[in-house]
């Protein structure tokens, strides 16, 4: 099998020749038909998320087809299509696990992290964690769901009953989730970093109501608002945008330091919580609602091997939409494309 592997922290990927490996009991081997690129991986990268252990393959939004599984395996037959999210194992057992709240498990993995993950041609992964693929869906098409869909799924509903919302941030998540919200008739106010007239035309052509820089006060006041930005001084800048009773969603798995704010911003009942992670309840109603929406990305799409391309126009904000990667010797890229549920 090929990989693209990071061997220690602020270098570039190196592109490696491995063993297949082989599936234990519990797992699937899959062969990648596609693996999104996540803004987590950059914090892997940075050291931001500690890595356990180096070197590492990346990757936490892949998309395969079973080709062996273990003796316990029953769920997936050879062929099936799944997708290989974040959450990659839980003890089942701790409390967090106990009270239906795995992705606070203290003893979790990772995909990407604690497990190999899909920049490269093949991966295990944990069949009891891996999730089935909606016929409905590409394989370029299903990646990023993996990640900025379930995450960024998990952090909307955080917002609850809200009718108004701010997105800071206007990426791979915040693009998929403008499109439930439109389903669900509800106004999302995008907030993109100041200068970006084009992210801020992306979102207005997804549906959002209006589209300006995170240094612009929203027209209205929000009910809620999701932080996707990586961006601690943002927290004040969203309580001020919200009214008394609102939330904010911190949704990253990583934020810069969050500066002092007065208590005033805070008070009246504001709230401001973080998403952790997801589990697998958050797939099961996200995959259930994603086709009759119907959430579609937009991409950029890169062969395997230029990953680090990928990556590099990620960090700098030239994609809009999600960056997906493909092994396939036959990608030449990057393109751009629109390719969701068909």
């Amino acid at each position: 099998m090929r990989a693209m592997q990071l061997d220690s922290l602020h270098q570039l990927l190196r592109e490696v020749e491995l063993p297949t490996p082989l599936p234990g009991p519990d797992d699937v081997l899959l062969e990648v038909l596609a693996c999104g690129v996540c803004r987590t991986d950059l914090h892997i990268i940075d050291g931001e998320v500690p890595a356990p252990k180096l070197p590492l393959t990346p990757g936490h939004e892949a998309v395969g087809v079973v080709a062996a599984r273990g003796t316990a395996v029953d769920r997936f037959q050879i062929g099936d299509r799944v997708g290989v999210p974040w959450l990659g194992w839980t003890c089942g057992v701790c409390e967090h696990c106990r009270a239906g709240r795995e992705n606070l498990c203290t003893d979790a993995q990772f995909t990407g992290l604690h497990r190999a993950g899909g920049y490269a041609t093949h991966i295990i992964a944990d069949a009891r964690y891996c999730v089935p693929i909606p016929r409905a869906y590409s394989d370029i098409g299903a990646a990023p769901l993996l990640c900025a869909g379930l995450i960024g799924y998990r952090s909307y509903t955080r917002a609850g009953e809200a009718r108004r919302i701010g997105f800071y941030g206007f990426g791979a998540a915040a693009h998929l989730l403008v499109q439930v919200a439109r389903h669900e008739e509800r106004e999302v106010y995008a907030f993109t970093r100041p200068g970006d007239v084009e992210g801020q035309a992306f979102a207005r052509g997804l549906g959002a109501v209006w589209a300006g820089d995170s240094a612009t006060a929203a027209p209205v006041q929000l009910d809620a608002a999701i932080i996707f930005a990586p961006v601690g001084a943002l927290v004040p800048v969203a309580l001020r945008a919200v009214r008394a009773g609102g939330v904010v969603v911190c949704a990253g798995i990583h934020m810069s330091d969050i500066p002092a704010f007065p208590y005033e911003l805070l008070w009246g009942e504001r709230t401001v919580c973080s998403v952790a992670n997801l589990t697998r309840r958050d797939a099961e109603l996200f995959f259930a609602l994603a086709p009759q929406v119907p959430v579609e990305a937009e991409h950029d799409v890169w062969p395997l091997q230029q990953a680090n391309e990928a990556i590099a126009a990620f960090r700098t904000g030239r994609v809009h939409g999600a960056a997906v990667l493909v092994p396939s010797t036959l990608s030449r890229g990057p393109t751009t494309f629109r390719s969701g549920a068909e």
